[in-house]
């Protein structure tokens, strides 16, 4: 029969990057499109990436002592609308349920865009004495948001992601719960996805919606725009208010408690394949990647390959390593193009050559590398080149950014590093007021992203030039 090609044509990165994504996550076989529009299957591969997203975050939620409950889908308008703030912010994104079979419903349902109200009605049934406190949640679950432009997982209708609502006696313990949430999804992305970022507040015209203060970890792509990868939000008592939850306190006084939310999504997926992908296809982290290394029998047909291939397949699996063999009739070539096309972090070759040395050739995805190595402790050679793999990943990804990165001291600066240099990270001061951070998106075409340190004094507002209160990260963004 006629071999199929080794990897059908990505389109360089460097060409059109937007093309290049859409062919990855097309030949990659991680979605495919359905009839609903930014409504997608996720396929096994990439939903594969996404459980072990989940198992590495939920093992974190659980040391930190969150226990994971499931809300309803369905919230009635009537609950939606007891938070102003809140229902304003999501109402241009709200799918709504009217009907009921063919009967008109009177109180119209939304399709959860996200679950605060859910968890503020239960608490307001739960919650009764400081003894009930605090109580700390998480879910996973999918939510539906009407985009209207959609890009496979960074904006898509319907998306899987965890939300986290906690509720706390005093304010002091729901900013520490907030704080410590944003550094799980900053250490998460750092040591496991390999992917470096920056940790800061929102301004507040870009705060979550009913929020007292959202923090949020940003990314850079390859292209040099930003992404914002997990955010965790201190509400405060404000939704309390608005749901009238209330507790007995150890002075016997009835009060307010206080909330935190945080959450990542499916979009994590988008965010590796954009910060590490290349026009190979992707380049997965190993703590994520469904499979971590694939042996490739060379001339299989011969005595014996295949047989030391499986025993090879069995040393790693018990070493803990995610291990696949493919004894497939494709050429070895077409096998490791397509496991390039994957982002299998190492490929391993082993032919009858190689069985006589008692050796095997290890190569790396990100890199290239080939190695010849001893058959012997194999588990622990993989483990290593994996290790490699990643630390080289992180180094690619850090470097990018450094390139991309431009401290300036006026809309000026702003504009001349962005026409020379291409998109990137904005280290800028800003005065805090928020026709300012208008000024500076309309001016330079790019956004505020997060305040990540306060300024120095002396400092002066890239825009106004009046006095900085906050150092500020801009970017152009997802």
């Amino acid at each position: 029969m006629a071999e199929k090609k080794f990897v059908e044509e990505i389109t360089p990165m460097e060409e059109d990057f937007a093309q290049w994504y859409t062919d990855i996550v097309k030949k990659a076989e991680l979605i495919e499109y359905t009839s609903v529009k930014g409504c997608l299957v996720i396929r096994p591969y990439a939903y594969a990436i996404w459980e072990n997203i989940q198992k590495i975050l939920d093992g974190a939620f659980k040391a930190t002592g969150h226990e994971n409950v499931c809300m309803p889908m369905f919230i009635p308008e009537s609950l939606l609308q007891k938070e102003k703030d809140h229902v304003e912010g999501f109402a241009p994104e709200v799918a709504w349920v009217t009907h009921g079979g063919s009967e008109k419903l009177e109180d119209r349902l939304c399709v959860r865009p996200t679950s605060e109200t859910l968890f503020c009605e239960h608490y307001s049934n739960i919650i009764h004495s400081y003894r009930d406190l605090p109580k700390l949640y998480n879910q996973w679950v999918s939510v539906v948001r009407w985009e209207k432009t959609t890009r496979p997982f960074l904006r898509t209708r319907e998306f899987l992601w965890q939300e986290g609502h906690t509720i706390h006696a005093t304010a002091e313990e729901a900013i520490i719960e907030t704080e410590q949430m944003l550094n799980i999804y900053a250490d998460f992305c750092e040591n496991d996805l390999a992917m470096p970022v920056i940790k800061g507040r929102k301004t507040d015209s870009d705060k979550f919606a009913g929020a007292e203060a959202t923090y949020a970890i940003e990314a850079l792509m390859h292209d040099g725009k930003a992404l914002q990868a997990g955010t965790s939000h201190y509400f405060g008592d404000g939704f309390a208010k608005a749901f009238d939850i209330t507790y007995t306190n150890k002075e016997n006084k009835k009060v307010h408690p206080f909330q935190t939310s945080w959450g990542v999504t499916t979009r994590l997926i988008g965010a590796v394949i954009m910060t590490h992908g290349d026009n190979r296809g992707l380049v997965l982290p190993p703590a994520v990647a469904p499979v971590q290394a694939v042996i490739i029998p060379i001339a299989q047909h011969k005595e014996g390959v295949l047989d030391r291939c499986a025993e090879l397949k069995n040393e790693l699996a018990s070493a803990g390593i995610r291990v696949k063999l493919d004894d497939s009739d494709m050429s070895a070539g077409w096998k490791f193009s397509e496991y390039e096309m994957k982002g299998v972090p190492v490929r391993i070759e082993l032919g009858p050559r190689d069985i006589e040395a008692g050796n095997c050739v290890i190569v790396s995805r990100v890199t290239g590398e080939k190695k010849i190595v001893p058959l012997e402790n194999i588990g622990e050679t993989v483990k290593e080149a994996l290790k490699n793999v990643r630390d080289e990943m992180f180094k690619k990804a850090f470097d990018n950014r450094a390139t991309h990165t431009y401290r300036c001291t006026s809309l000026e600066e702003i504009s001349k590093a962005l026409e020379e240099n291409g998109d990137g990270f904005v280290f800028a001061p800003w005065c805090g007021d928020e026709a300012c951070e208008d000024a500076v998106k309309e001016k330079t075409g790019i956004g505020s992203r997060c305040i990540y340190d306060e300024v120095s004094v002396g400092n002066k507002c890239v825009c106004c030039g009046k006095e900085a209160k906050h150092n500020v990260v801009w970017a152009k963004a997802y």
